[in-house]
Parts: C-alpha cells; sequence; structure tokens
C-alpha cells in the first residue's frame, strides 16, 4: 500500500471514528475509572473497521432491575362461614341501593360469630328515592313494617339521585330548590314511617367519589339526608371522611382492619371493595351498639320533649347517645365522671378571697365580673352614695 492510501485510510478512520468515544479518549487522562464506567454503559456504534472486518458487535447492556414502589394490594374476598343463628336473634334490615349491598356484606362478614344478630339486605341495585317510578322505597318501607321482619333499619340510598325529580309542577333539575324540597319530603316519610313503627333507624352518609363533580352532588345529597335525620331525631353516620386522603380528597385505598393498606374503592371509583365495605361496616356498627345490646334491640332514652311544645324544634337524636348529650348539657342528668361543684360558689373575674355567701342580696347586688351581673353589677370598692332625703 502506498503512503498516499495510507494516509487516505486513516482520514477515514478519524472521520467515521464516533464523537463520543474520542472524547471519552481524550478524558482518560482525567477520570479513567469514571469514563470507563460511562463508557460501559453506553452502546458502541460500529465503525469503519467493524464493516471491513466483520467485528461482532457488543451485546447490549443488561437493563439495571428497578425496585418498583409497593402499591396498596387488593385481596380477595374474604371467605366467612356464618354461624347460625338463634330464633329470637334479632334482625338487622340493610335497605337501599347497590351501595348498601356493599354494606350488608361487610355487616353479615362482622356478625358472622354472633347468633344472636342476623343481617338481612333488602337492598335494590339501581334504586333511589327520585326514581319512584322504577323503585318506590317508600311503598317497600311500609310493606316491610307490615312484614314485622325486622328489628333494626340501617339506610344507604343516593348514589342514583343525581338525576332529575318530578314533583307536582313538573320535572326539577338535580339540586335545584324544587328538587330538595321534594326529594326532603321523599326521604323525610320514609324516616316517619320507621319512627311511626317503633323501629330504629341508623342513615348512612355517602363516602366521596372520584369524580369531583359527582362527589360533590352526592355530597349535597348527603347532607340533605343528615338534615332530615337531625330534625327526625333519626341516627346519622358520617362516613365521608373515613375514605379520604390526607389533603381531604378521594382516595381509592386505606387501612384495612389489621392496618394495613389495601384498595378501598372498585374500579369505578363508586363502590366499596370487600375491604371497603369491612371498613364501612365498622364504623356503623358503633351507631349499631346504641340500640343492640347482645339480642335485643331498644331505644335507650325516650323522647324527653315528646308531647310538649318544644317537641316539633329541631334538635340532636333522641335515639342513643344524642339525647343523653342534650340531657347533660340541660342539666337533667349528672355524668358520674364529673366532678363534683360546690353549690354556694359564685363565679367572680378576679376573685380576691373566699367566695360571698349564697343569698338573696348577693344577688340582687351582683359585683362587675360576676356571672349574673350582666353588665350592670355593682363595684364592690366603691364609695356608697349617700342617702337622699325624701320629702
Amino acid at each position: 500500500m502506498s503512503a498516499a492510501r495510507f494516509l487516505v485510510l486513516l482520514l477515514i478512520l478519524a472521520v467515521a471514528a464516533p464523537a463520543p468515544v474520542l472524547a471519552q479518549q481524550a478524558d482518560l487522562s482525567v477520570a479513567w475509572g469514571e469514563r470507563f464506567d460511562m463508557a460501559q454503559d453506553q452502546p458502541r456504534r460500529r465503525t469503519l473497521l467493524d464493516i471491513l472486518f466483520g467485528r461482532n458487535q457488543p451485546p447490549p447492556p443488561q437493563a439495571v432491575p428497578q425496585t418498583a414502589t409497593p402499591r396498596p394490594s387488593r385481596p380477595a374476598a374474604p371467605v366467612v362461614e356464618i354461624a347460625p343463628k338463634n330464633p329470637d336473634a334479632t334482625r338487622v334490615a340493610i335497605f337501599g341501593d347497590s351501595l348498601a349491598a356493599g354494606l350488608a356484606r361487610g355487616l353479615a362478614r362482622l356478625y358472622a360469630t354472633d347468633p344472636d344478630i342476623d343481617v338481612l339486605n333488602r337492598t335494590e341495585g339501581s334504586s333511589g328515592f327520585v326514581r319512584d317510578d322504577y323503585y318506590d322505597w317508600n311503598e317497600a318501607i311500609r310493606a316491610a313494617i307490615a312484614a314485622n321482619d325486622f328489628d333494626l333499619a340501617i339506610m344507604v340510598i343516593g348514589i342514583n339521585d343525581r338525576q332529575e325529580i318530578r314533583t307536582s309542577a313538573g320535572a326539577a333539575p338535580p339540586l335545584s330548590d324544587p328538587y330538595k324540597a321534594e326529594y326532603t319530603v321523599r326521604i323525610t316519610e320514609a324516616m316517619e314511617q320507621f319512627r311511626r313503627a317503633g323501629k330504629p333507624l341508623i342513615w348512612v352518609g355517602l363516602p366521596p367519589m372520584r369524580a369531583q363533580s359527582y362527589s360533590s352532588a352526592l355530597a349535597q345529597i348527603s347532607s340533605l339526608q343528615r338534615s332530615a335525620a337531625f330534625t327526625r331525631g333519626v341516627e346519622f353516620v358520617d362516613i365521608y371522611e373515613r375514605f379520604v386522603d390526607e389533603a381531604g380528597l378521594y382516595t381509592p385505598f386505606g387501612p384495612d382492619l389489621n392496618g394495613q393498606q389495601v384498595v378501598m374503592r372498585q374500579d369505578d371509583g363508586i363502590h366499596w371493595t370487600e375491604a371497603g365495605s369491612d371498613r364501612a361496616a365498622f364504623f356503623v356498627d358503633k351507631a349499631v351498639r346504641l340500640f343492640y345490646r347482645g339480642g335485643a334491640v331498644s331505644l335507650e332514652v325516650a323522647d324527653a320533649l315528646a308531647g310538649t311544645d318544644a317537641g316539633a324544634l329541631a334538635r340532636p337524636p333522641y335515639q342513643g347517645l344524642g339525647q343523653v348529650r342534650l340531657l347533660e348539657v340541660a342539666g337533667l342528668i349528672t355524668s358520674l365522671s364529673e366532678p363534683r361543684r360546690a353549690l354556694d360558689g359564685l363565679v367572680v373575674a378576679n376573685p380576691s378571697g373566699p367566695p360571698e355567701g349564697l343569698d338573696l342580696t348577693a344577688m340582687v347586688n351582683a359585683p362587675i365580673g360576676r356571672a349574673d351581673s350582666f353588665g350592670v353589677g355593682v363595684d364592690p370598692l366603691a364609695e356608697p352614695e349617700p342617702a337622699q332625703e325624701v320629702n
């Protein structure tokens, strides 16, 4: 080979050499180890020598396995053996839509080993209080009460109620004022039926939903249910915050009864998984225990205002603990754990000595700062005014 051809070949090799390889060779004296590692990680391009002399390409670099972030598991539906129920077992009936059906399954698992409580599924999948032409819940409740086939009722409903409702004036758009008025009338009628029959009722609010607009609408429907329950003395269980994340937003995950993070909601972002149903049942059980006492259901406290002028006023539920708290505030009952209070003690702003005796004079001449002075008390340090002569 002549010298000219040899020089041409060198020029061709120089031009064909990949730029990254030349750059790496120039920096080998600076950081040999680092550059060598980088070159090992980069796939080498074929050069002219590879083409002319048939050099084999290096094998592709091995993929480095990456550790995936653990995702909450979706456990299989638990298999629970339902214990035989006693003939006189308390019958707890679950009324409502497909969301209520999930709660019924959760409660059935929760009370599986209790022979004195029997869970009855009285749900209807695509129902609600809006489309009474499809399924009339007030008529269904009336029939269930007439059959007397349950002792305690639990209601979960509303996921199908974001649609126009028929009123005496025509169809009303969802969540309009006529809608709210008619919807309140229908759910109030249902609550009144249970009350007149002496059947304790637990109304469960709706959880958040994945779709924001849908979740907002159901939150308003749940608010209507809460207000009606408040005015009718129905125990209302709000589970909304049990299915949100730390920011108060919808999340499909949550801790199960063992504290493990699992999937709580189905892929539709509406219904519960079996773990979610168990979690909802756990919180509803707190309200069930207000009425259920090992085989019997009773109302713990009667309505203290029934038959009086204040009986129609809106007040906390009189079934269960709500009325107990009301009576504590009114002073009609006293908690045994509350410390005793002195009967002769007077409330003063800055007491400088022992309290004065409780007599009529002290009550009439209340010093400034005492609770019964009402802003017109007398100053105990002021000089007494001279008596005026009466002509």
